[in-house]
This record gives C-alpha cells, structure tokens and sequence, in this order.
C-alpha cells in the first residue's frame, strides 16, 4: 500500500500532468496559427513537463516498491534518477530552443510578425502555470519529495517564460516587427538551461549520498548528547532515500555495561532521534567503549560541524 508521502507525489504528479498537457495543446495549436517563435518554444517547454508529469507517477509507482533482494534499501532512490532525468531534459529542450531560435534570428528572412492572439494564451499560460507552481511547492513540501520540489521549481521558472513571451509579444506587436519574439525566445532557451542546471546541482548531492547542511547533524548529535549515557556522537553519515533518512552514527558508553545495557542506551538513542527529525527510514547505532582510540576515515563529528 503507497504510504502518504507516495500518494501526495502522485497526487502533484496527476495535477501537473493534467495541467501542462492542455497548456501544451493549447500553446503549440495558437503559436503555430499565430506565427509566435516564442510562444511555440513555450509550447515546447510545457510538452516536455508533460513527459515530467508522466516519469513522476511512474518514479511513484516505482519508489513505493518494498525492498527486496536486489534493494535492500528499497527503491526511493529512484526518486534522485528521476529528478535527473528531469534536468537532463529540460536541459535538452532549452538548447533545441535557443538554438533554433538564433538561427532564425541570423537568418537572411525576416521572422514573421506574431497575432495579438499568442499575448492572450501567454496570459492564459501564467496564471495556470502560477497555479500548479503553488500546488508542487505545496505537494513538495507534504512530501519532502525533491523531485516534486524539482518540478515545483521549474513551475516557477516557466511562470517567468511565459511572462518573456508575453513581453516579446507587446514588443513585436509595437514595433510591428517580429525580432523581439525571436530574441524572447533565446531568452527562454538560456533560462531553461538554468533551471535545468540548477536542478542537476541538487539531486547530485543525494545521488552521491552528500549533505546539504549542518543542521540535521547538528539535530542528531543534540539527540544522542540528551540520552544518559551515550557520549562522544561520531563518525555520523546521512543520506537521503527519496524523501527519507537513512542515518549511521557511532556512540560511546561505559566499557563496563554488559551488552544489554549498551543496547539499551542504543535504542533510546535511536528514539530521541527520531523524535527530533522527521522522515527517518532508518538508524544504525555502532555502540563503542569509551576513549575508544580508534582512527576513524569517514563520518562527522561535532567538531567537524564546528569546523
């Protein structure tokens, strides 16, 4: 059964796809009829966030998969891949769409004088676009999904193209030529090439299993320096699994505790963390003796946040 997280991605996956796919009939129908470079290559652009819709519920269908054999760890990951198939083709799309734009900018015809009618569907495009910005920023947020966010993200950049193609329009409306359409149009290529990187950023640190901040370590060393007699929190690593914590950490506790003992002190520990941070797929508590001296080659500590 999906849990919540898995239904509220889904839930931002239907939306956005019901959204965008008639944004993009719409677009690319009055784009092509209008003579609108600008506006096609918005159409362009909300036909490829159909295809993004599509990969969200199927990552979703995916994600929610229980481990097995092969995934011991389950398949949240899936979640990372995806997100990065996301910026890999909003990356390709936006190079098509300067790159056609320019030539026929450079070109030795001149670019054709777009209908006041694309001006009315770019309107039409913002506030619907504003619209399921808000619903992904709201499902990202539910869920703690950064693919949902991803999409979220790129919601809010397409708001601001749509937002280019309208100016470009007015422009070429008063100067009753059509270059302006043409240079919004390279605009908007640049722009989703930059949204495209933006997002690969991101999703690299949870495919390379990196941290984004101190503040979850610093939440989990809180945790474990509040339960007696568990001391010295070390050699910590955190890793995200789609929208969860997969933690390890090494505590301290007196050599003389037998292992029951000591196994208690580890399950307090790992309680109080989870109390303190939500969305916690796992903890592993490596239970050492005090002044243990061993070298340790990876991991946290507090004096590596500090630092």
């Amino acid at each position: 059964m999906p849990t919540k997280t898995q239904r509220y991605i889904r839930a931002a996956g239907v939306i956005a796809l019901c959204g965008n796919a008639a944004l993009a009939v719409l677009k690319i129908v009055f784009g092509l009829t209008s003579q609108s470079n600008a506006l096609v290559g918005d159409a362009i652009d909300s036909f490829s966030d159909v295809a993004i819709s599509l990969m969200t519920l199927i990552v979703a269908g995916i994600a929610a998969k229980p481990a097995d054999k092969e995934h011991p760890w389950g398949h949240s990951k899936a979640e990372a891949v995806g997100t990065a198939f996301i910026a890999f083709t909003l990356f390709f799309m936006g190079g098509q769409l300067a790159v056609n734009s320019i030539t026929n900018l450079v070109s030795s015809e001149a670019s054709p004088m777009p209908s006041m009618i694309a001006a009315v569907i770019a309107v039409v495009s913002i506030v619907v676009k504003l619209l399921l910005a808000l619903s992904q920023y709201y499902f990202g947020k539910l869920s703690g999904s950064k693919m949902v966010k991803a999409n979220a993200k790129n919601m809010a950049s397409d708001v601001l193209l749509s937002l280019g193609v309208l100016v470009g329009l007015v422009i070429s409306y008063f100067t009753k030529s059509g270059m302006a359409d043409s240079v919004i149009s390279i605009l908007i290529g640049a722009w989703i090439i930059k949204t495209a990187l933006s997002i690969f950023m991101d999703t690299s640190v949870d495919l390379m299993d990196g941290a984004t901040g101190a503040g979850e370590y610093k939440t989990v060393f809180d945790a474990v320096k509040s339960v007696e007699g568990a001391g010295n929190p070390h050699r910590a690593r955190m890793r995200k699994l789609g929208g969860y914590w997969d933690i390890d950490i090494d505590i301290e506790v007196d050599p003389s505790l037998t292992v029951s003992q000591a196994h208690v002190i580890a399950c307090s520990v790992e309680e109080e963390i989870k109390s303190r941070l939500e969305n916690v797929f796992d903890i592993m508590v490596h239970v050492e003796p005090r002044d243990d001296k061993t070298e340790e080659s990876f991991g946290l500590s507090e004096d590596n946040l500090e630092g």
